[in-house]
């Protein structure tokens, strides 16, 4: 069957008897060329030419022009874009003009590293050297690749815990480097991109003291903001380019929510991703089928191996896993397998989101959505790429999210950006990374200052608490190992618990999430394996799990209460306050819930008995007159389970990483009062950007609840398993009449700014 007759199909019969809820196209687009506006060396021409490149798309243009001008550039265009060249060839040029110079280029995976060096290696002209340095690097070749080579290719944890702690190892590189290279760069939101940011400082303030300025050149997937998300990163202004003229090929978008049926294994989302990717690898149309989790990527290939086997129409070996955890010759192998065409469906988790060069696929399925629009676009991106044709099965978890995007596809396909949100300033964030940069290098209250004024508040606070000492005018770090080794930048830092299986470590978990998901009887899925935690020891900071075959997962329920700190904003939003500042937050774990892990209900919940924990964060409060009549009670209830149902899409980040909490009568101000807050202690921005986008925040509330059939609130719009109600007390008309209420007086309106 072709690409073609499988979407007839699915039009005129639906998917598994079930009519898909919007199938929608996107028609192909011509691209647009142009000249670079000066010419290049005849080593890079020749270097091109022997790769293929004999044009340019304006974009490209755009972008090398404003990079060999001299400036720093930020490319924001979407996948297969062409976006490498933007730095390639400044590469190949500041090579070409100095021999001596390096390049440093940061990708977000090893794989994404080991993809560009091939490329680059078929690129580079005789005598001009590359190689990656990561954790996969023999350390017998870590020595000759900071010696020779011209080109590193490293992730920004490798900068962080293996070259910038090290950095007299690297000064021959950190004296040379003309070209810092950020890829991905819509990757570093949230906390990871709060650490990265931290990173580049630290990097660019060694090759300061080492008598180096880099350029920086970065490419990144089309966001709402690449300039402030750039500014954020790396501390400077850049040039923008974010006009894509690259040829697109047409792509169908069919959106479709699984049938209902009473099996726990039928009807799930995980069981039709695997059935329409043995489906589509059948029929020999090239797949790769996307899932958020490692566990549900490996469960889409076994169920997708046994629907080939009973059909008898593709061998089972032709499907295939991908995701982190695998050894990097797994990986390489799987790759190079899919490439050849030697595997024809594919289940992966974000692991292959990025632009790995994997060859032209016919079609990809998202296994529900993948957490932001970014990441939408980046994963439907690898269907149809270039100018080839291509199909984007959306497969609709049972949440309101999933269920809104199905009905409301256009906000996925009309925004195709939103905002990155990350901050630099995170108290918890910025003061591991203080530890850091003093360990390279002592600290002065006058580069502090210039960085920003918390930056030095936060420098003074961890002088009083002796993990800074303050002598001959700088801040020294006071110990001899270097704390990097102990900064995961991929989490907020802070005191973890260890993981243990039999007495050895599987791996480590923050604190305050160790208390939601290591929780005695929490189920942990870690790799292929299961596990149920017997003991949470808070003294030794130990979780002690054991084995299981449970088909089981949990969800903690918690309680919450908030502290308000300090106000920094207030405004209206339609007859009432909002206000936006800090807030201490404090948590305490009761109890959790168990559920078929692909059922659809909770079998049962249980009590725990935790101590409860708080952290700081920033956060908006909805101020209203009290609640008294229950009716009202659960128009509050509903609200909150609305808001925090599409908030998600409009802050581009995780549901886990939104928090909130309602009161019919708030203590402190004897109002009713519903508190939406970045559940990261310090914050990262997230609220920042629901504060700024209120308006449009009650609008996708409101047509969540509005467009869904039902009367009383339903999985598709209300109800969440999250709740720690149980669901309990909401209503979905009083609900609706607040949100309509959010739109009235010209809406959201700003009273004040503290500074």
């Amino acid at each position: 069957m072709s690409l073609q007759a499988f979407v007839e199909d699915v039009r005129a019969r639906g998917i598994l008897g079930v009519p898909a809820q919007r199938v929608v196209e996107l028609a192909s687009e011509e691209p647009a060329f142009a000249e670079l506006r000066a010419p290049l060396r005849e080593s890079t021409r020749r270097a091109l030419e022997a790769a293929g490149i004999r044009s340019f798309f304006r974009h490209q243009a755009e972008a090398i022009d404003a990079a060999l001008a001299g400036r720093d550039v930020v490319l924001a265009t979407g996948t297969n874009s062409g976006k490498s060249l933007a730095y390639q060839v400044p590469a190949l040029e500041a090579l070409a003009a100095e021999p001596s110079a390096r390049v440093l280029m940061l990708f977000p995976t090893k794989a994404l590293a080991q993809d560009q060096l091939g490329k680059l290696e078929a690129m580079l002209p005789p005598g001009v050297r590359c190689a990656t340095y990561d954790g996969d690097t023999p350390p017998a070749q870590r020595s000759a690749i900071r010696r020779n080579a011209h080109v590193i290719l490293t992730n920004p944890d490798m900068l962080h815990v293996g070259i910038l702690p090290n950095h007299d190892l690297w000064s021959r590189v950190l004296k040379s480097l003309r070209l810092v290279v950020l890829d991905e760069m819509h990757v570093y939101r949230g906390v990871f991109g709060s650490h990265v940011a931290s990173v580049l400082w630290r990097l660019l303030r060694l090759c300061e003291w080492y008598g180096s300025h880099p350029q920086i050149v970065a490419a990144s997937a089309t966001i709402a903001n690449p300039l402030r998300a750039f500014r954020l990163l790396t501390g400077r202004d850049a040039a923008l380019v974010w006009d894509d003229a690259s040829a697109k090929g047409r792509r169908t978008f069919v959106f479709w929510s699984p049938p209902i049926v009473d099996s726990e294994m039928e009807g799930s989302p995980n069981w039709a991703t695997a059935w329409l990717l043995a489906s589509l690898a059948s029929a020999g149309i090239r797949t790769l089928a996307f899932s958020r989790a490692r566990s549900s990527a490996e469960i889409v290939l076994r169920r997708a191996r046994r629907a080939a086997e009973s059909s008898g129409l593709l061998d089972p070996a032709k499907l295939e896993s991908y995701r982190a955890g695998y050894s990097p010759t797994e990986r390489r192998e799987i790759e190079r397998a899919l490439f050849r065409g030697d595997v024809l469906g594919l289940s992966s988790t974000n692991a292959l989101e990025l632009g790995v060069d994997v060859g032209g696929l016919d079609a990809v399925i998202l296994n529900g959505y993948p957490g932001s629009v970014a990441s939408f676009w980046q994963q439907a991106g690898r269907a149809g790429r270039g100018a080839r044709d291509g199909l984007v099965l959306f497969v609709a978890h049972g949440d309101a999210l999933d269920q809104f995007l199905c009905r409301e596809p256009e906000r996925l396909l009309e925004a195709r950006s939103e905002s990155v949100a990350l901050n630099p300033e995170n108290p918890v964030i910025l003061g591991r990374h203080l530890l850091c940069a003093a360990h390279e290098r002592p600290l002065a209250p006058t580069e502090l200052a210039e960085r920003s004024e918390r930056c030095l508040r936060v420098a003074e606070g961890l002088e009083q608490e002796g993990s800074l000492r303050f002598s001959a005018g700088r801040f020294f770090y006071p110990l001899h190992e270097p704390p990097a080794q102990s900064v995961d930048i991929r989490g907020t830092g802070g005191d973890t618990f260890v993981l243990l299986v039999g007495g050895q470590p599987i791996g480590t978990m923050e604190s305050w999430r160790a208390l939601r998901q290591a929780h005695p009887g929490a189920v942990y899925l870690h790799r292929d394996a299961t596990y149920e935690c017997v003991e949470l020891d808070l003294a030794a900071r130990v979780a002690r799990l054991q084995p299981s075959d449970t088909n089981l997962m949990t969800q903690s329920l918690v309680q919450t209460s908030i502290e308000i700190l300090a106000e920094t904003d207030a405004g209206t939003w339609g007859p009432w306050m909002v206000r936006f500042g800090a807030l201490r937050v404090t948590d305490q774990v009761v109890g959790y819930r168990y559920y078929p892990f692909e059922g659809r209900g909770a079998q049962g919940e249980r009590e725990l008995d935790l101590p409860p924990t708080s952290y700081e964060t920033i956060g908006l409060w909805l101020e209203m007159p009290p609640l008294e009549e229950p009716e009202a009670v659960g128009a509050l209830h509903g609200l909150e389970h609305a808001l925090m149902a599409v908030g998600p899409l409009l802050a581009g980040c995780d549901r886990a990483d939104l928090g909130s909490s309602w009161y019919s009568v708030f203590p402190d101000t004897l109002q009713a009062e519903l508190f939406v807050f970045d559940q990261i202690p310090g914050g990262v921005g997230l609220t920042t950007e629901l504060y700024n986008q209120r308006d449009a925040w009650a609008s996708a509330a409101t047509q969540l609840l509005a467009g869904c059939s039902c009367e009383e609130g339903c999985p598709a719009c209300l109800l969440s398993p999250r709740c720690p109600a149980g669901n309990a007390a909401l209503g979905k008309a009083g609900a609706l009449r607040l949100l309509r209420r959010l739109g009235e007086a010209g809406g959201a309106g700003r009273i004040r700014t503290a500074e």
